[in-house]
């Protein structure tokens, strides 16, 4: 018998490169936690299960920290190596968001003009997203609320996308002193159209589940908006009409009285995510009812397509995303994070781009006039 053969319990290999020193139940964490397959009686099946990869930071939208990547990377890698693990779950925890992305507060005061630092964050954050799209097991993304900016990257690396109809969807990158580059640039042009993928990254707007769906990039939207007895579809979002005034509304949120009425009756109202639950558990139970082996080269052969993009470009972002570490996203950054003093998450890019036109150097001078300046007491 060869010297490093030492089975387990049942006669086989231990694979697992970490334990589970990575996860937590306090926030900010990674939570990883196996349930057991759902059968489409409610009866939970022995012997089998999905893992459940949770991003759990709600305080902050479930922005990821260093750790907690380190996390999503030691979840993915323990769930394919556990045999009884049909697929996982890629969620965050609570109603409000899956992710917002990396986590502000920690890039501005710590990784800001740091560029060897994020340089080496930033090999985690490519770890990340190759550990979803590397993954052995189908991946869903189960999104119970936000997904914006890192989050709606690295939530693009998935497989399969369920979301609340609360969610929203969109990059901050270019307003916040980045790029949409962690996965967005990549990943969107195989289900927006190109316009729609080019718009999506750079206008920072947020698009509504409904249409995101109307775009191809949502497999399934479910309401979670409990009224009484009753789900009701989001309020704030057009739902009933294709078209208004000429143009498609369906998905666009509502504006004026209506959109202000609609948003004071989602906060009156209690959120349940047991229709999301439900649609994962059906998923898991296809998954489940299908030849391992053909349902992974199935998998396997689509996703290649996104991880072709991904792989010819994720060492180039890297350099750059350090690099920009010392210039706009320091501002972009610095500014978001300083919002509660100054009462704007933004720099004055009028003022920015009047004197780098001027041809002022990216110095204090610059950083102290484009940036907020506190609000009186």
């Amino acid at each position: 018998m060869s010297l490093d053969w030492v089975p387990r319990e049942g006669g086989v290999k231990d694979h697992n490169i970490w334990g589970m020193e990575h996860f937590g139940t306090e926030p900010p964490c990674t939570m990883y936690e196996e349930k057991p397959i759902i059968d489409p009686s409610g009866k939970p099946v022995e012997g089998l299960y999905s893992a459940w990869v949770t991003l759990n930071n709600p305080a902050q939208y479930n922005s990821y920290t260093t750790e907690m990547v380190k996390g999503v990377i030691a979840g993915f890698h323990r769930a394919q190596m556990n045999r009884a693990v049909v697929a996982v779950v890629f969620t965050g925890a609570g109603h409000n968001a899956f992710c917002t992305g990396g986590n502000t507060k920690e890039y501005s005061e710590y990784y800001s003009t740091k560029p060897t630092e994020y340089g080496q964050y930033m090999d985690l954050f490519n770890g990340m997203v190759d550990s979803i799209l590397m993954c052995q097991k189908p991946v869903i993304r189960r999104i119970n609320g936000m997904s914006v900016a890192g989050g709606q990257e690295i939530g693009g690396a998935c497989d399969i996308a369920v979301a609340s109809d609360l969610a929203i969807f969109g990059q901050a990158g270019p307003r916040h002193g980045s790029a949409p580059v962690g996965g967005s640039s990549d990943f969107l042009p195989w289900a927006l159209t190109i316009e729609d993928a080019m718009w999506n990254c750079i206008s920072c707007e947020m698009w509504s589940a409904y249409k995101m769906h109307r775009k191809n990039y949502l497999s399934k939207v479910v309401p979670v908006l409990k009224q009484g007895d009753k789900f009701i579809r989001n309020p704030q979002v057009v739902t009933d009409s294709w078209v208004k005034d000429g143009e498609i509304a369906y998905g666009e949120f509502l504006t004026g009285e209506a959109g202000k009425k609609a948003r004071e009756l989602v906060k009156s109202l209690e959120v349940d995510l047991t229709p999301l639950d439900n649609e994962v558990n059906k998923i898991l139970w296809t998954f489940t009812n299908l030849f391992e082996g053909c349902l992974m080269k199935s998998i396997i052969g689509v996703r290649e397509k996104k991880k072709f993009f991904w792989d010819m470009n994720k060492n180039d972002h890297r350099y750059w995303l350090a690099v920009n570490m010392t210039g706009e996203a320091f501002l972009g950054f610095g500014a978001f994070n300083t919002k509660k003093i100054t009462g704007k998450d933004t720099i004055d890019f009028i003022k920015y781009r009047q004197m780098i036109a001027e041809g002022h150097p990216m110095d204090e001078e610059l950083f102290e006039a484009v940036l907020g300046k506190p609000m009186p007491k």
